[in-house]
């Protein structure tokens, strides 16, 4: 039997399709990466945003074809749209033979027997519950870097957010657990790992009574063939001077942070439900660069929010370039069904928010172009993703880039590189968000 995954979303529910591939190769399944070859077609559903819902509808009803013609004898959504639309996929997609629930995507192999035997399935577990993840996963990002989820769910309540409601209270992982994660991901062959959840500064407040994010690192920085660890969704309110100094210290630990502030005027972050404002945003992002001068920050931002004005997004725009920040990205306010926000009043219109947008954007490009510009001549460590074809040359990525989010840097040579190899390039010049690169005279691989 034959499966043929899609994954949806954000990383972290790479990470769950990852751990369904997994226990499904260890209970003798194989996979194709061609959909009409498959007998079981399995999609990983996002649904953070209206744009993903479309998404992630237009490819169950995609792969819903390949059940009415195909060799596919089943078909199985799971992940964030499964769960809080589950009535409603049932009802319209009479195709889908199982829906899962965020929580029970560990229950994928016994799913996939059922299915395959003619029954239909709706299996939903309490959001309480930490899906088990100690099975080995199979790694999709090539191999050299992986994802490590270390929470499950969110107790923010963002007035614009749903995950909340789908994904559950915030659950962190033991850290012996995800130790032992980490050191199966370093055997297969990982060099970077990336922490992740829907917040990860908040780790182990839950079952440890304190934030452990300090101590999972330096845990995780004691694993033999890690070279890079690196943090993302960090809140801005919970980074802690702790934080701050195992970054420091501990040089597995990339200069890198992504930080989403969401917004920079006082009015629109409270009614965004968020736990900062601007005066704490611009100590934090001080504090950062001050103890951590080369670090790169990320960030992103909420634009067309419900009460936006034009004040507003000229402050946020002067927050924009005063605080230039290395990376940002935009997001249009997306009115979702069941949170407070949909139901505020003062909606902005889908014009105004691509203007806003665009000028947001706009502003970073020429911030982000002169902060590339300023990094010829630096010797930095690289990372090979691969060569390109036909040329002397490799794309790779800096400790300044996050993969599949930020830019590159390519580095022409007649070495002989591998991808996941490390070396160190000087930077000789730079286009827009990228840079190009020769090895340095010294280099190691």
């Amino acid at each position: 039997m034959k499966l043929f995954f899609v994954s949806l979303g954000c990383d972290k529910n790479l990470v769950d399709t990852e751990v369904m591939l997994g226990l499904l190769a260890e209970n003798g399944f194989s996979f194709t990466d061609d959909e009409t070859d498959a007998d079981v077609i399995v999609v990983n559903t996002c649904c953070f945003i209206n744009d993903a819902k479309e998404e992630s509808v237009n490819t169950i009803l995609e792969m819903a074809e390949h059940k009415k013609s195909g060799k596919c004898k089943a078909l199985i959504v799971a992940g964030c749209l499964a769960q809080r639309y589950k009535d409603e996929i049932q009802q319209e997609i009479t195709e889908v033979d199982a829906i899962l629930g965020t929580s029970t995507y560990d229950e994928i192999v016994a799913i996939v027997k059922e299915v395959l035997e003619g029954k239909h399935i709706s299996m939903f577990h309490d959001l309480a519950a930490l899906p088990d993840t100690e099975g080995k996963r199979i790694i999709t990002t090539g191999g050299h870097y992986a994802h490590l989820k270390i929470a499950e769910g969110c107790d923010k309540h963002c007035t614009y957010c749903i995950i909340p409601s789908i994904r559950g209270s915030y659950r962190s992982v033991p850290i012996e657990r995800l130790v032992r994660d980490a050191e199966k991901l370093a055997a297969q062959g990982v060099k970077e790992l990336i922490l992740v959840a829907q917040e990860t500064t908040l780790y182990g407040m839950d079952i440890y009574g304190e934030k452990s994010l300090p101590k999972l690192l330096r845990a995780l920085c004691k694993i033999s063939g890690l070279r890079w660890i690196r943090i993302l969704y960090c809140y801005p309110e919970e980074i802690t001077d702790e934080l701050i100094q195992v970054m420091k210290e501990e040089s597995k630990i990339c200069h890198y942070l992504d930080l989403p502030i969401q917004h920079a005027a006082d009015e629109i972050l409270k009614r965004m439900g968020r736990r900062t404002n601007q005066a704490q945003l611009r100590d934090i992002v001080g504090k950062l660069r001050k103890e951590i001068p080369d670090i790169a920050i990320r960030t992103t931002l909420i634009t067309g929010f419900p009460g936006e004005t034009q004040e507003h997004h000229e402050e946020l725009l002067d927050f924009v370039d005063e605080m230039e920040f290395d990376r940002l990205g935009v997001f249009k306010y997306s009115p979702e069904e069941d949170t407070p926000a949909a139901s505020f009043e003062n909606q902005v219109d889908e014009e105004t928010k691509d203007a806003r947008r665009e000028e947001i954007m706009e502003l970073q490009q020429e911030i982000a172009f002169e902060k590339s510009e300023a990094m010829v001549g630096r010797e930095l460590v690289v990372m090979i993703e691969g060569k390109l074809a036909d040329e002397n040359a490799y794309i790779a990525r800096t400790y300044r880039d996050a993969p599949d989010i930020d830019g590159y840097i390519f580095i022409h040579t007649g070495e002989q590189l591998m991808s996941g190899d490390f070396a160190k390039a000087k930077v000789t010049g730079a286009v827009e968000y990228d840079l190009i690169g020769e090895l340095a005279d010294e280099f190691t691989k």
